[in-house]
C-alpha cells in the first residue's frame, strides 16, 4: 500500500512503454485507458500490483500495464493466480481473461477460484468470439452465429458469464460494457475495493471478426431502450427519461411496464445481496428485456487464503510437523513400513 509520504501516482506511472497492438477499434483499448486511470486511486503501489493473463487478445494487457504480470498459458490464467495470491496474498492480483480463455478451456479453473473466494479481481472481457485465432465462436456466441468454425451457423447454447459466475457462489459479479467509460470505471472501483474474489463481465466489441454484436447495449440512439442500469435500493427503471420499469406478473413471471405513478411501488428493487435476484437478472434476454449493467452481488464471506493460512498457522510446530522434520533430515534414504 502507498503511505502518506509516498508520491501520488496518476495515468502516466501504469502505462508501460510497450506499443499497444491490437486491431484499430477494438474495445481492449478503452477498457485498457480505464484500468490505468483507476489503478492510482485504489492505492496500491506498482510493485504489489500484478496482472495475470492467459492467451488471446485481451491475454496482452500485462504487458501493457507498468507492474508485474504473468501473460501464462491458456486458461490457466486463474491457477497461476491462486498460487501466488496463496504465496504472496498481500499482493493485488489482476487476472485478465476472454469468453474463450476463461470460459472454455479455462472454465474449469475459473469456476474453482470463484468458488474458493479467493481475494482476487476477474476481468473477463467478452466479445462473443475468437479473437485471437481468427474468429472462431466462443462458448458465448449466440445462435445461428456464423463463423470460420460455424459455417451454417453456431448450434450451441452460449453460456451467460454472469449467470456462470453466480452458479459458482463468485461472493462479487458485475456486468459493464467497453464505450462508456464513467460506467466502466465504476465497476472497477468497486471490484477493487471488494474483498472476496471479483467477478466482472465487460462486454466488448471485436471489430473484425464480430463488429456491431452489443450495439444495441452501446448505440446512443437506442442506448435507453436496451440498458437497465443498476443501483443498490432502486427500482428497475430504464427507457428514455426512465418511463418503464421492471415486475414480476401473477405467474411470477418478468414483464415490461410503463410507468404511471401508480404501479411505482410494483417495481422490483434491487439488492446487491439477493441471491435469486442476481441471478434472475442475469437471464433476461435480449432484446425483450434491456440489459442489466452494474452490480449484480455483492456478499461478504472469508477468503481462501486467509482460512489456508489459518489453518497452516494452527498446525505450526505440531508433533507431526516436527516428526516430519526429524524424518527428512534423518538421512538419505527412508525406510517405509506399516505403523504399529
Amino acid at each position: 500500500m502507498t503511505t502518506a509520504e509516498s508520491p501520488k501516482l496518476t495515468r502516466k506511472e501504469f502505462v508501460s512503454d510497450q506499443d499497444v497492438r491490437w486491431c484499430p477499434g477494438c474495445g481492449d483499448y478503452a477498457i485498457l485507458a480505464q484500468v490505468q486511470k483507476v489503478m492510482p486511486e485504489i492505492g496500491v503501489a506498482r510493485e504489489n500490483t500484478v496482472f495475470v493473463s492467459g492467451i488471446g487478445c485481451s491475454s496482452r494487457f500485462p504487458y501493457y500495464m507498468n507492474t508485474y504480470g504473468f501473460h501464462s498459458i491458456h486458461g490457466r490464467a486463474t491457477a497461476i493466480a491462486t498460487g501466488l495470491k496463496i504465496a504472496r496474498p498481500e499482493l493485488s492480483v489482476w487476472v485478465v481473461t476472454g469468453d474463450g480463455d476463461g470460459l472454455s478451456i479455462g472454465g474449469n479453473h475459473l469456476i474453482h477460484i470463484l468458488r474458493r473466494n479467493l481475494n482476487v479481481n476477474i476481468l473477463l472481457f467478452n466479445n462473443q468470439i475468437y479473437g485471437l485465432t481468427k474468429g472462431q465462436f466462443s462458448p458465448t456466441s449466440r445462435l445461428g452465429l456464423v463463423t470460420k468454425s460455424s459455417p451454417k451457423g453456431v448450434i450451441d447454447n452460449p453460456f451467460d458469464a454472469a449467470s456462470l459466475a453466480l452458479g459458482a457462489e463468485a461472493t462479487f459479479v458485475a456486468r459493464t460494457v467497453d464505450v462508456q467509460a464513467a460506467h466502466l470505471q465504476s465497476v472497477l472501483r468497486r471490484a477493487a475495493e471488494h474483498r472476496g474474489t471479483s467477478f466482472v463481465e465487460i462486454l466488448q466489441n471485436c471489430p473484425v471478426f464480430n463488429d456491431g454484436a452489443f450495439d444495441d447495449v452501446t448505440d446512443r440512439a437506442t442506448i435507453d431502450e436496451h440498458q437497465l442500469l443498476l443501483e443498490h435500493g432502486k427500482p428497475l427503471i430504464f427507457g428514455p427519461g426512465g418511463d418503464r420499469g421492471i415486475r414480476l406478473d401473477k405467474n411470477m413471471e418478468p414483464e415490461v411496464v410503463a410507468l404511471n405513478g401508480a404501479n411505482s411501488e410494483q417495481l422490483l428493487v434491487h439488492d446487491e445481496t439477493n441471491d435469486a435476484l442476481a441471478y434472475f437478472l442475469t437471464r433476461l434476454e435480449r432484446p425483450r428485456f434491456p440489459v442489466p449493467l452494474g452490480v449484480l452481488r455483492a456478499v461478504q464471506h472469508p477468503t481462501y487464503e486467509d482460512r489456508v493460512h489459518e489453518q497452516i498457522d494452527a498446525l505450526h510446530g505440531a508433533a507431526d510437523e516436527k516428526a516430519f522434520d526429524a524424518l527428512f533430515a534423518s538421512g538419505d534414504t527412508w525406510q517405509v513400513g506399516q505403523a504399529k
